[in-house]
């Protein structure tokens, strides 16, 4: 499966409205003039018009077809304003602190996303993701039953025998240390819906550990088996087993003759990992060793997408990200 292209074609059909909080920066100009020369979605530069104008003319880019949104003169400001103030108002923000903190792209470009004025946000760029999360948690917040954001990673590997035509999503990989079994459970669903969402895939969910089906004992195998059976709880109609050692989610072979008559072992293409340690050590070894290929990371479990970037993102990793965005925002599976 050509994973790009699915999520392109998919963005494609739907342009949706993805607002950059840092158009001045050459990588992202260039990966929304890219996206646009795509058609995989429209793009809203946030910032100074003229600064704008002035930064593509410099790069001999043309802004055709992407829509400027200049805080100083965007029509919605005051009702932001109003928004911001009322949302943080029993943590004691009055309108006069809220016009400040207006000021911050990343706050602007998170109400446009909470206004409806934009349907995704892309920002990381130039700054840290605990910058990017915050105005999102404060504002967006989370998907109705979630209360912690996590990282994922699509990983196509090419030994099309694993996974889904060696396609499968790893998480968390990329945002919290540590998660008790209802926040684990929560990032099995989570991961579960952002592969359907991205790749209309059905998911089949394992929760890794050390141990399959009782080969070992230890309390971080209970932690494990307690979030497989949260998930079961929360999502009833979702394919889910635990716990289960990487290569019995995995292998068929070893799936069968480890844990006999499971649904999910040896078939996984959703791989929920125990802590971040794990995760994102796992995802590097597949990814260096493996050569899979990572698409990510993708922000999954606020109400509306705002993905991060890493600050070392190229432009076809922005371009990329951009699109997924786009995609996660088609709210329909």
């Amino acid at each position: 499966m050509d994973v790009i292209r699915t999520i392109r074609e998919k963005a494609r059909s739907r342009q949706r409205r993805v607002v950059l909080a840092e158009p001045l920066d050459e990588r992202v100009l260039r990966a929304a003039h890219q996206v646009t020369r795509d058609r995989t979605a429209q793009c809203l530069l946030l910032g100074d018009t003229a600064a704008i104008r002035k930064r593509a003319m410099e790069l001999g880019l043309s802004l055709d077809g992407m829509d400027i949104v200049d805080p100083a003169t965007d029509q919605h400001r005051a009702a932001y304003v109003d928004r911001l103030a009322e949302v943080r108002r029993a943590r004691g923000l009055t309108r006069a602190e809220a016009e400040t903190q207006m000021q911050s792209p990343l706050t602007y470009a998170v109400m446009m996303v909470d206004g409806g004025q934009a349907d995704a946000e892309v920002a990381g760029a130039t700054c840290a993701t605990a910058d990017v999360l915050r105005p999102a948690l404060q504002i967006i917040k989370t998907e109705k039953g979630i209360t912690k954001v996590s990282g994922s990673f699509i990983m196509v590997s090419p030994n099309k025998s694993l996974g889904t035509d060696g396609v499968a999503v790893f998480a968390d990989c990329a945002v919290n240390p540590w998660l008790e079994p209802k926040e684990l459970a929560e990032v099995a669903i989570c991961s579960a819906r952002t592969l359907k969402r991205l790749l209309g895939m059905e998911p089949r969910v394992a929760m890794l550990s050390f141990s399959t089906k009782g080969s070992a004992e230890h309390e971080q195998v209970d932690r494990v088996r307690k979030a497989t059976e949260l998930v079961r709880q929360m999502a009833p109609d979702l394919a889910v087993d635990g716990e289960l050692q990487a290569d019995a989610a995995l292998i068929g072979s070893v799936g069968a003759k480890k844990a006999p008559g499971s649904a999910v072992a040896g078939r996984a293409n959703v791989l929920v990992f125990p802590s971040l340690d794990a995760g994102n050590i796992g995802y590097k070894l597949v990814q260096r060793y493996g050569g899979c290929e990572a698409i990510g990371p993708i922000l999954q479990g606020l109400a509306k997408p705002v993905n991060d970037l890493s600050r070392g993102a190229t432009v076809a990793d922005i371009a990329g990200t951009i699109t997924v965005a786009a995609v996660l925002s088609i709210r329909e599976s």
